[in-house]
């Protein structure tokens, strides 16, 4: 072999399985040879921007925009161009935690460990194994992980003398013992697999591995089918020998464990003893052209799944992808034509875009200048981070498939730079870029030099000042005062910066939520009431207590570092509301006797409850059970499942009472439950019957990523459920894309569930019956009995205008209103609706919604619009054109 070696004991890494390997974009088929011939879908490509990481590293930014099933789906991916010409700049692959294979870690904690300035998750890896990639690997010119024997696996590597290269790679190897003999070695670091193309559909029967201080798990491997006889070398010279047993011991550091079984154990009895020299040579075989690679010349290597593009065009796949297919997040890396240019890239999956098929992958590598690529796991692993111009570290680049949370895997690839110190280049303002009325924010000033990297410029008593009387600014805090737009400059020597910073009025709002919507209306009740801003900009924003003015309707009360407590309540009240106010902007709290009503705590459960599912092949059980733990005493519902057997989108249902379910009796704006998680990654839902007959379904939590039991709060209120109605089922969902990322087997449980449904109070004791008027008649008919008005109803442009005070007056209510902003404030029941004089925009518990008419100002009295007014309070218009008579009901 021309390109040997001799073993060096460092630390090599590989893992397989026994069942087929699994990734978190899905299960690759790897029984399936014949590759999937692929048609790039077209991808319009549109750059948004880029920003220097480092010295020859850039992150840039894509829109890109295509058509599925005929309609136009638009998302984002984030690509780093690596120049491998300039010195300073390198890529390279981070491992687990420590550098150690077996261990798991963020994309972002390796990138921390090592001092990544920027990095992607890397190769598939089997979620049940020990924790090593699939593929080859090589980190800081030393081969950690030797390739499987599986067909159509690409690898992604940097040769040291800065040349990138893709390629299909096997492994050869073999160990001379001190008398001549030879045994061909299958692998360094490896877990057990299904090989493919050889006599054996066991990865370890009859083979030879070598397992260095880098596989710290104990087990060498897990699964193998295979009973070990193991070897110790320590310095090249066995030390000790276990036959048909495991060493009972982790990997000495600096030594290694030769791993064999059937023949190569024969082998070992034969040729081998304590005390004898022992050497290793192996290389890397290229798939493409038969030529061995000494992995001594490779600065790094990283393994991937199918290539995707080469020479510039979309390949056929060289794997089955069925598995990792669908519109996902996706990772991938490509170099360009001339070899200078690595392209790291990450395709979103989130809120702010669409994800990618592989296919229309294949057509953006190939319009960004990609010659050669491949991809790497992707879906829910697909994370990447960068550190942004003078920061310190890496920062989460985008949000992940679970949101802000990264999922652990077993290797990543890092960029890092080299680069000395250098002069100061440039300063940069760090700080918020949009601040609410009153609140008080913190700006740094951070700096970069010559090669990009963060310097420290604060010893030089930077300088601040704003330009305008939106924000002042004083030692880098920074008071919003009005709204409006400021220049924020700070300067620091020579060199200064500026930042734009946008102070919120309420225009600027579409709505301010309430965490706790409704509260208890009693005195010496306390509850949390953080508020929430959606901006026209479609950005949210925490709004601080100082930037809000409360006020106080049907009881005394005060908020307090963002508590709202309740101090007394007011004689014969029973709905009470706390208004936040910000720059005329308003929500509410509704207070009542009816907050979080205790539903179901399984103490005394009469009905029946049993499991179902949708699947035949999915059992479990569904039963109240003692608690235990911090439940102890106490009994709750437990659901347990088993889905291994089943197949597609799998349910496991706890079903209440037959299929009748339990009634929620009144309309509820919230419902609450702890449940004890199981961390299996599912879904969880709730399914509603509402008063018409329809299903409604509930998300309780996206994810189950949580042990132990945990306190859940869910907003009914925009869930269009029409009371009352029934509670049918609680159930775990897992679904069919990237289902290997969850767990099949589980048991979760539920305690406590209260509803929050301020209609027993504050609705039901609101006037029923019917109110009608006439236009231009000051006269009012409430069930039956009629009374002089002041102000007569209009007509106007096609609408009905009445004082709203009579309004009230009949169905229950009140209305405030304010000379100084010209709003009238009106609340009844659970509505808190807020108008504006001659505007037709108005505010619904808490929410920015547009009418076709506006109030108006008539003889000294508001008068509003009939219809808009009487529909948002839940009352019932008809009109009657003959004699020109409103009647409303409630």
């Amino acid at each position: 072999m021309s390109s040997a070696k001799k073993w060096v004991a460092a630390s090599l890494a590989g893992v397989l399985w026994i069942m087929p390997v699994i990734g978190s974009e899905g299960m690759p088929q790897f029984g399936q040879a014949a590759p999937a011939a692929s048609a790039a879908s077209a991808v319009t490509v549109n750059k948004l921007g880029e920003e220097v990481i480092t010295s020859g590293a850039i992150m840039m930014k894509y829109k890109y925009t295509t058509t599925r099933s005929g309609k136009r789906a638009t998302g984002l991916a984030d690509v780093i161009r690596v120049d491998l010409n300039n010195p300073y700049v390198s890529v390279d692959v981070m491992t687990g935690k420590g550098g150690n294979l077996t261990t798991r870690q963020s994309t972002g904690g390796m990138a921390k460990e090592t001092g990544a300035v920027a990095a992607v998750n890397g190769d598939y890896f089997n979620t049940g194994g020990e924790g090593s990639p699939i593929g080859g690997q090589v980190t800081a010119g030393e081969l950690l992980s030797t390739p499987s024997q599986l067909n159509g696996m690409y690898a992604f590597a940097v040769t040291k003398d800065r040349k990138p290269l893709i390629d299909e790679f096997t492994f050869e190897g073999k160990i001379t013992a001190e008398d001549g003999a030879q045994f061909p070695l299958s692998g360094i670091n490896k877990g057990a697999y299904n090989p493919e193309g050889g006599s054996s559909t066991y990865s370890h029967a009859h083979a030879m591995y070598i397992y260095t201080d880098a596989w710290t798990a104990l087990e060498r491997p897990k699964n193998s089918s295979t009973t070990p006889t193991e070897v110790l070398v320590e310095n090249g010279v066995i030390t000790q020998i276990s036959e048909n047993a495991a060493l009972p011991m982790a990997v000495p550091k600096g030594a290694y464990i030769l791993r064999t079984h059937g023949l190569a154990a024969q082998y070992v009895t034969a040729h081998l003893t304590v005390g004898q020299k022992l050497t290793s040579t192996y290389a890397l075989i290229s798939k493409t052209t038969q030529q061995p690679l000494d992995p001594a010349t490779l600065q790094t290597m990283i393994g991937g799944h199918t290539i995707l593009v080469n020479n510039g065009k979309a390949a056929t796949f060289s794997r089955s992808t069925s598995s990792i297919g669908g519109v996902r997040a996706r990772t991938a890396l490509g170099y360009s034509q001339d070899g200078r240019y690595v392209y790291v890239i990450a395709v979103e999956k989130n809120n702010n875009s669409s994800g990618m098929s592989l296919t229309e992958l294949q057509s953006f590598m190939t319009g960004i200048g990609v010659w050669k690529g491949l991809n790497l796991d992707g879906g829910g692993s697909t994370t990447m981070v960068d550190r942004p111009l003078a920061e310190t570290t890496a920062t989460l680049t985008f949000d992940t498939e679970y949101g802000t949370e990264q999922r652990s895997i077993v290797n990543g690839l890092g960029v890092y730079t080299s680069a000395p110190k250098g002069e100061v280049k440039g300063i940069k303002i760090s700080g918020d870029s949009v601040l609410l009325i009153g609140q008080k924010a913190s700006y740094s000033l951070k700096g970069y030099d010559t090669y990009y990297n963060p310097i420290d410029v604060a010893a030089g008593n930077p300088a601040w000042k704003s330009s305008g009387g939106s924000a002042t600014v004083s030692a880098g805090e920074v008071t919003a005062v009005k709204p409006g737009t400021v220049t924020l400059t700070a300067t620091s020597g020579t060199a200064n910066a500026s930042t734009e910073v946008t102070v919120l009025g309420g225009e600027d709002l579409t709505s301010l939520t309430v965490g706790t919507p409704t509260a208890p209306l009693k005195a010496g009740a306390s509850v949390s009431v953080p508020v929430t801003a959606a901006t026209k900009s479609n950005g949210k924003v925490t709004v601080p207590n100082s930037a809000l003015k409360w006020e106080y309707v049907g009881f005394e009360g005060s908020v307090q570092d963002g508590k709202l407590t309740v101090n007394s309540v007011k004689e014969g009240v029973s709905t009470g509301y706390a208004i936040a106010r910000y720059d005329g902007f308003s929500t509410a709290v509704v207070l009542s006797t009816a907050a979080a009503t205790s539903w179901e705590d399984f103490e005394n459960v009469t009905y029946p409850l049993a499991f179902t599912t949708n699947v035949p092949a999915v059992k479990g059980t569904a039963a109240v059970v003692a608690g235990n733990g911090e439940r102890a005493g106490s009994k709750v519902l437990s659901l347990g499942y088993d889905m291994t057997a089943g197949s597609g989108k799998m349910y496991a249902y706890a079903q209440w009472n037959g299929t009748t379910g339990k009634e929620v009796p009144a309309a509820a704006t919230a419902m609450s439950l702890d449940v004890m998680g199981d961390m299996s990654l599912n879904w969880l839902r709730a399914e509603f019957v509402d008063n018409g007959g329809a299903t409604v379904y509930v998300d309780l939590a996206k994810i189950i990523d949580w042990n132990g039991w945990k306190n859940l709060n869910i907003d009914l209120s925009g869930s269009g459920m029409k009371f009352p109605a029934s509670l049918k089922r609680l159930y775990v969902v897992n679904v069919e894309e990237g289902q290997d990322e969850r767990a099949k087997t589980g048991t979760v449980a539920f305690d406590n569930i209260k509803f929050t449904m301020p209609s027993l109070s504050s609705e039901a004791g609101l006037p029923k019956g019917s109110a009608m008027m006439s236009i231009g008649s000051k006269a009012i008919t409430v069930n039956g009995a009629k009374k002089a008005i002041d102000v007569a109803p209009i007509m106007k442009d096609g609408s009905t205008y009445v004082p709203i005070r009579y309004v009230l007056d009949a169905f229950g209510g009140s209305a405030a209103w304010d000379p100084a902003t010209k709003k009238i404030m009106v609340l009844r029941g659970s509505k808190a609706l807020d108008l504006t004089l001659n505007k037709k925009e108005f505010i619904l518990n808490g929410k920015r919604q547009s009418a076709e008419v506006a109030p108006l100002l008539l003889q000294g009295r508001t008068l509003v619009p009939l219809r808009l007014v009487s529909e948002q309070l839940g009352l019932t218009v008809k009109w009657e054109q003959k004699t020109k008579t409103v009647t409303i009901e409630s």
